[in-house]
């Protein structure tokens, strides 16, 4: 472990958690105008957090709070405290904008520092860190934490695909750092060029997210690579990759002496027991910058305390299923995409790259999914066996989603590929609606 604090009892934890609460909640109500009024509104004053039951009196944040004081209108400290600031895509309406100071940089390069710990990442391995870097939190995130261990790091950020293969053979890269789907990516153009994956490279692990990946997307990688997978959760609203990270148990432990979870029910905001699916809620305790209370992820999870054999004694949360906004609807049945991803990583004769495709066809949805054929597949199969591959694939969606699904197969390399996060949805509805 990185640090003690990951094995301690949970008296020492959660005597550290109220403390830091306490303290998190006086520093909004006096220093940022929106927690105050809103905690007025609630009749809460700090003094009245005396355990930790009483976070579930605290007001939530949504993004669009951040967005509604953008840029720096929820900071709880002066512009001259602020050393670093970041922002997510805005890929609708403004970004949500994220200001550190030196104390919360120190905060960020700690629970990184413990994410590649997960992977004992040290002194002598080399970190071919492929996230993007600038505004994004997942490059800079990750090259600050490599630093901090010990490890050299490789700043290669995204894109340029053949020349980062270059890189992590000839520089003798050990972990690489990146979105899944990138990594799935890399993997098909090292064989397209004549690499062998699991020999001519010295990866022994790697740290993926900034993207919900199944079970299956993840096997693929690891059988890809031969390296451990390990998946490394944040946001940058809370501080950016750090927030909670897969031990080598496969337990995704939240670095709770600085993020409080709770897992509520997205439609009520009733806080759910241990154990029960829901939308994961975050409280900052140790920020100074930019101090959340009760922020709602959308990313749907589930909590556990039950000690893991890994030895740390820090909550854990179940792989994000998805996001509650990524969440499709189709005549009335909730899908995600990972679901998807699921039957084509369990199904021969396909890859892992997909497009989900939804229309209306009369009154009803239709969906439709774009996957690629494997080489071997494509090469060496008829049509009547593409045929028969098309229908196993509907039948298992039908088995997994509880809904029809019409596979359109496509040949290899034809689907767009990402060199961040994946686009996987391609939504017509409201397009046809609109008309």
């Amino acid at each position: 472990m990185w640090n003690p604090i990951e094995g301690a009892s949970r008296e020492t934890i959660e005597a550290l958690q109220l403390q830091r609460l306490r303290e998190t909640v006086t520093r909004v109500y006096h220093l940022v105008p929106f927690y105050k009024a809103k905690l007025d509104e609630s009749g809460i004053k700090p003094r009245d957090i005396d355990s930790l039951e009483k976070l579930a009196l605290l007001p939530f944040t949504l993004k669009q709070d951040l967005r509604n004081h953008y840029p720096f209108g929820l900071f709880a400290t002066p512009m001259d405290q602020i050393v670093r600031i970041h922002s997510s895509s805005g890929t609708t309406g403004k970004p949500t904008v994220v200001g550190y100071t030196a104390h919360d940089m120190d905060v960020w390069g700690e629970v990184m520092a413990r994410t590649l710990k997960m992977g004992n990442v040290g002194p002598g391995d080399v970190v071919h860190n492929a996230y993007g870097y600038g505004l994004f939190t997942g490059g800079l995130g990750f090259h600050y934490a490599a630093e901090r261990v010990g490890a050299a790091v490789v700043p290669s950020s995204g894109g340029f695909t053949k020349r980062q293969l270059l890189l992590m053979k000839d520089f003798g890269a050990t972990v690489l750092c990146c979105t899944p789907s990138f990594a799935l990516h890399l993997s098909e153009v090292a064989r397209e060029e004549g690499y062998d994956p699991k020999k001519d490279f010295k990866l022994r692990a790697g740290f993926f997210g900034a993207e919900p990946a199944s079970i299956g997307l993840r096997n693929a990688i690891k059988e890809a690579w031969g390296i451990e997978y390990y998946e490394a959760y944040g946001l940058s609203e809370i501080i950016g990759p750090g927030v909670a990270a897969t031990c080598p148990c496969g337990h995704l432990h939240v670095a709770e002496d600085h993020f409080l979870p709770e897992i509520i029910n997205p439609d009520t905001g009733e806080v759910l027991p241990e154990g029960e699916a829901g939308e994961l809620v975050l409280t900052t305790i140790t920020k100074q910058g930019l101090p959340i209370l009760r922020y709602r992820t959308k990313d749907i999870s589930r909590l556990h305390r039950e000690p893991c054999k890994c030895g740390r004694t820090l909550v854990y949360i179940d792989t994000i299923k998805g996001r509650s906004d990524d969440m499709l609807i189709v005549n009335g049945v909730n899908v995600f995409p990972s679901q998807v991803e699921h039957v084509l990583t369990k199904v021969e004769g396909v890859t892992p790259n997909y497009v989900i495709v939804l229309e209306k066809k009369g009154v009803l949805d239709r969906l439709e999914v774009w996957v690629e054929v494997d080489e071997a597949t494509m090469g060496d199969g008829g049509i009547g066996a593409l045929e028969g591959l098309k229908k196993r694939l509907e039948n298992e969606m039908l088995n997994e989603l509880y809904i029809n699904v019409k596979i359109k197969l496509v040949e290899p390399k034809t689907l767009e590929r990402s060199m961040g996060k994946a686009q996987r949805i391609l939504d017509k509805r409201d397009v046809e609606k609109n008309k």
